[in-house]
């Protein structure tokens, strides 16, 4: 088949779902097949665009063109003028409250205009759910340098110079505390990503999971290569089902391409991720709180020190890291 002249990237994120993408996709969907050209125009869900106020929103590339507040009664006209007749419609564009200017590329909003993406520098350019177009944006190629080209205190003292610290709140160097757990002459050791955010008004850890679940696996599968850990695992919220979804179809996925399990990439070295749902409570965003209840009991906050890195996890080394500082590695 060849390779569709027009790709909508239709926001499929937890926001964008509650004003109706599943409909709108639907009546879409129907409506390309109707006009035939289901050939030519096809339609890539993704994950969070981080414009939640004005979904759903949809981006056509390679044009640019980015609509807004999306219903299926746009659908019919949509299509007809800028599928078929190639005329973008720019009542659905985006206007800027101040200026009121009518703004029709995504990139030139002055919301957006000025921002670097890092964490989120896939957003709205991959399906979540294909490994294969994570790998085409240049996915795995840092964990495959990390296993195959690089040693542990090498990693380590990558993170070291970058200066990443934990995007949790407390900003603590994310390479110093690798090299804690790294120092540990513990044969077991664990990689935990906390994805349990307390405030329920906090969304960037549920916004990552979903638009770029495998960035988060990346980051994982590197730092256990810097620490030596073979078991890592994602606690994350019961109240984020997408998100967990997503993350369950991104660790199969690189488990059957060689990423995740035995042997990764064929180098010896051994490492897999499990997914825990927490039970909700607001506590368990403190990392030993989380530890407690992974461990199966009530999660409760410990007293420290001793720090993870050095007794965490079933009084293992243990490096903590949320989802955000993960997806930055």
């Amino acid at each position: 088949m060849n390779k569709p002249r027009t790709q909508l990237m239709l926001c499929g994120g937890t926001g964008c779902h509650s004003t109706g993408t599943k409909a709108f996709r639907e009546a879409l969907q129907n409506e390309l097949e109707s006009q035939g050209l289901v050939e030519e125009v096809k339609i890539i869900e993704t994950g969070c665009n981080g414009f939640c106020a004005v979904g759903p929103v949809m981006l056509v590339q390679p044009e640019g063109i980015f609509y807004q507040n999306l219903r299926t009664k746009h659908v019919p006209h949509l299509v007809e003028e800028h599928f078929l007749k190639g005329r973008p419609v720019p009542k659905l564009f985006y206007v800027e409250p101040a200026s009121k200017e009518t703004i029709p590329n995504m990139n030139e909003i002055p919301f957006f205009k000025h921002q670097v993406f890092w964490a989120m520098r896939n957003k709205g350019a991959l399906d979540p759910e294909v490994i294969d177009e994570y790998i085409a944006r240049d996915g795995y190629f840092g964990a495959a340098k990390a296993i195959n080209e690089m040693s542990a205190d090498q990693i380590i003292e990558e993170m070291k110079i970058s200066g990443l610290r934990g995007r949790g709140g407390a900003g603590f160097p994310t390479g110093l505390k690798w090299e804690f757990a790294g120092k540990s002459s513990s044969d077991v050791k664990y990689v935990l990503c906390n994805a349990d955010e307390g405030d329920p008004g906090a969304f960037m850890d549920r916004s990552i999971l979903e638009a770029d679940p495998h960035a988060v696996l990346e980051g994982m599968i590197i730092a256990a290569r810097a620490i030596n850990s073979h078991q890592g695992y994602i606690y994350a919220r019961t109240e984020y089902p997408l998100a967990v979804r997503r993350l369950g179809i991104a660790i199969q996925q690189a488990r059957e391409y060689g990423l995740l399990g035995k042997d990764i990439l064929g180098s010896g070295f051994d490492f897999d991720i499990d997914i825990y749902q927490g039970a909700g409570a607001f506590v368990c965003g403190e990392e030993t709180a989380l530890l407690t209840s992974l461990e199966g009991y009530r999660g409760q906050p410990r007293m420290k020190p001793p720090f993870p890195a050095v007794e965490g996890l079933y009084s293992l080394p243990t490096i903590v890291n949320n989802v955000e500082s993960i997806a930055n590695v």
